[in-house]
């Protein structure tokens, strides 16, 4: 059984990688993830907030940009303890290529061009296989209309990709207008993959301090619906990779998201849950399904679930909707379909 799959430029045995976390914060926790069985590791993000806080002190950072973000860190105080700075950041990257034969991707995180470039080339030096952008950025002004934010986007991996040879990821929201219109302006820019989807995390509020309030919920399987209507529409329209995160926490979920289109898979929640070893659990379980279903090879499943697979993809998807609809009554539980 080949479940050998490429993504960003880099051969990997099957498609199942860590996705950003805590769960690469230490030199301990990679070696146990490659030990795990991950086909790469991504490392958690360096923040926009403490590239700035480099170049231009923390009293600059915090009066003149202070509410210019909306990262899960749109909520962080003043006095954020970063786990890593940016040079302590780079230092890791080196030292995760020498503690492990996996590919490490490092992964930059923020809105605005800034020094973005100068610190992707840092990453570069360092040894890091591949970059992730992730691009979270919900916009709170009237008048900063959908070309705007599209445009800024597209200006930052077009900076970062003609700053570094390093193959470029971005990770992105699902709410655009038109994401596949999206997609095509990223993959002019330089994309070489797209991560499906990031994770607004919304904060909640102490109605007696009169403050918000930061809140992690991990991801469960029901999310991974929207992730695999996008990876359906999008899959071979593009030259791009698409990577899947969020929502996948057993074999069914990654053989879904296999079939409709995803190169890679990357896990987090359930390996926060779960512990890391669940990598190599799920993908010895996809492993014995497919021989079951007599596969030969990862490649000859995906995609086959995708629209450009479909006759009439739009029929399809109106169809569905349609009949989901029509077939409500009181007391029925619906469960969506692709």
């Amino acid at each position: 059984m080949k479940l050998e799959t490429k993504y960003l430029g880099l051969t990997l045995p099957h498609p199942f990688i860590l996705g950003a976390s805590p769960l690469a914060s230490n030199l301990d926790r990679i070696r146990h993830a490659e030990d795990a069985g991950v086909a790469a590791i991504t490392l958690h993000s360096l923040f926009e907030e403490q590239v700035l806080r480099y170049e231009a002190g923390m009293e600059a950072h915090v009066y003149a940009h202070e509410d210019s973000f909306s990262e899960a860190g749109s909520y962080f105080t003043k006095d954020v303890d970063y786990h890593y700075g940016p040079e302590e950041y780079l230092t890791h990257i080196s030292r995760a290529k020498e503690a492990v034969d996996v590919p490490i991707i490092a992964s930059l995180n923020g809105t605005h061009l800034g020094g973005w470039s100068y610190f992707a080339k840092e990453i570069a030096r360092a040894g890091a296989d591949a970059l992730e952008l992730n691009l979270y950025y919900l916009p709170r002004v009237s008048d900063e209309s959908a070309e705007i934010v599209e445009s800024r986007l597209e200006e930052i991996v077009k900076s970062v990709s003609e700053s570094v040879d390093l193959p470029i990821a971005v990770k992105l929201s699902p709410f655009f207008t038109s994401l596949a219109h999206v997609a095509r302006r990223l993959e002019n820019a330089g994309a070489k993959a797209l991560v499906l989807f990031n994770r607004f995390y919304q904060p909640d509020i102490n109605i007696e301090e009169l403050e918000p309030t930061p809140t992690l919920k991990l991801s469960d399987s029901s999310e991974l619906l929207l992730r695999l209507r996008w990876l359906a529409v999008l899959f071979g329209r593009y030259q791009m990779d698409l990577a899947c995160t969020g929502g996948v926490h057993n074999r069914d979920d990654a053989l879904k998201a296999i079939m409709s289109g995803a190169d890679v898979l990357q896990l987090v929640s359930e390996l926060l849950l779960n512990g890391v070893d669940r990598i190599g659990v799920i993908r010895r379980e996809v492993e014995n399904w497919m021989e079951e279903m007599e596969y030969e090879s990862l490649a000859q499943m995906r995609g086959s679930m995708s629209y450009c697979r479909a006759p009439n993809p739009e029929a399809i998807e109106r169809g569905n909707y349609l009949r989901i609809l029509q077939s409500w009554e009181p007391g029925n539980t619906l469960t969506e379909t692709q």
